[in-house]
């Protein structure tokens, strides 16, 4: 038995040394190297739509570039005009109405989350984390000095949990609940009863609320995306919003996010970010003014093919013996259960965890997926469907072949 590792010997802090890697992105880098190796590798690991942003976006950008006025530093909160503009944006496209000064810029959705938290968590505080979740949320959590709670949902609630399981899990030291809707990974979207009642049980309770939103305008069927302060009114003096370019315009490697809030979160999460990165980049700052300016256009085609895409995704897995995928109604993810498959013998290995059962796809099928442990659930797989119709198609074609070995 060994002890722990004095501080005086630690050569990396134990307060980063304790995050882990993003394992989505870990799943998508591993693809990537063995394609440049020349493998045929199929990612379904990245969250990130397969379409190029559009054109009028990137030409702002170009302009930007030519003009020296975005040469030099900026207000570290955002371009006055681009806060402007998200908060026009926010009262188009969910009905919240609130002030530019309400409003950070921040470098993609991940600052945001980050900074929020950061700007209203002490040290012990707790927040309700609804689990599956999205890898970053606890990470941020804990950098921030709080300490994730997870409430689980699965399967047979089409992973959506319910106020009995949340007021279950809170205590005195419960400072802020966690609503994401739609939902990566699973994409799970809540009804606009049940997302009220959760929004009314907070704001009984004195909490806070931090809601997700980057996934607002991909959602499918009879699903609609409600916004919680507009639903509960008595959440805004509670509640942080957070969204940004990345998924609704094809915008990932643009990094521009943001975060609206009470204006003293705000003017604390800001002076943060004044001494973490400063100002956004100029001109992904220009090109998200463009975007959340513009139509949404582009996006409606977007969905278009996401929803096609998911029903066939969702009925390729649901063909598969030992395999049970509810119906995302948003963002581009499917969550099936492989819970079945678990200790089964597949070409001579007998995977005892979604990790172990990941690792084997890739393997042997060379198909990258995410396994269930990256978001707090074992005995998942997260499979995006934000890729080509044939790849997709390619993809779960090898899964199905593979997987149909299994024996007992």
């Amino acid at each position: 038995m060994t002890s722990a590792t004095p501080s005086s010997e630690r050569r990396v802090s134990a307060r980063i040394g304790a995050i882990s890697e993003s394992a989505t992105l870990a799943v998508d880098a591993k693809a990537k190297a063995l394609k440049a190796a020349g493998r045929p590798v199929i990612g379904f690991g990245a969250g990130e739509p397969d379409f190029p942003t559009p054109d009028y976006i990137v030409e702002a950008a170009v302009a930007a570039c030519r003009d020296p006025k975005f040469h030099r530093y900026t207000p570290a909160g955002g371009l006055p005009e681009l806060k402007k503009a998200i908060a026009a944006k926010t009262l188009r496209d969910s009905g919240y109405e609130v002030d530019a000064s309400q409003v950070l810029v921040t470098n993609g959705g991940k600052q945001a989350i980050y900074e929020a938290f950061a700007a209203i968590l002490d040290p012990g505080d707790e927040v309700i984390v609804p689990a599956p979740y999205w890898t970053t949320y606890p990470e941020s959590i804990r950098l921030a000095g709080g300490v994730p709670v997870e409430v689980v949902a699965d399967e047979t609630t089409g992973y959506r949990v319910s106020v009995e399981q949340l007021e279950a899990a809170r205590t005195e030291r419960t400072k802020v609940v966690l609503f994401v809707s739609p939902s990566n990974p699973t994409g799970a979207v809540y009804s606009e009863d049940d997302a009220r009642a959760i929004g009314e049980w907070a704001a009984g309770h004195g909490l806070w609320v931090l809601t997700d939103e980057i996934y607002e305008h991909l959602v499918y069927g009879d699903a609609k995306f409600t916004s919680l302060p507009v639903l509960v009114p008595a959440l805004r003096d509670k509640c942080i919003v957070v969204n940004g370019v990345a998924k609704t315009y094809a915008m990932t490697g643009w990094r521009v996010g943001w975060v609206i809030a009470p204006q003293d979160v705000i003017k604390a999460a800001t002076n943060l970010q004044s001494h973490a990165t400063s100002n956004v980049s100029n001109v992904a700052q220009v090109a998200a003014l463009a975007a959340v300016s513009g139509d949404l256009e582009a996006v409606a085609e977007m969905r278009k093919a996401f929803d096609r895409r998911r029903q066939t995704m969702v009925k390729m897995l649901n063909e598969i013996d030992g395999v049970y995928c509810p119906t995302p109604e948003g963002a581009f993810y499917a969550y099936p259960s492989v819970k079945e498959l678990l200790g089964k013998e597949i070409r001579g290995k007998r995977p005892q965890t979604s990790v172990e059962l990941a690792a084997l796809i890739l393997d042997e099928a060379e198909v990258a997926v995410v396994p269930g442990e990256a978001f707090g659930t074992p005995g998942y797989l997260r499979l995006s469907y934000a890729l080509g119709d044939e790849d997709l198609v390619e993809g779960v074609t090898r899964i199905q072949n593979l997987l149909a070995e299994a024996k007992a």
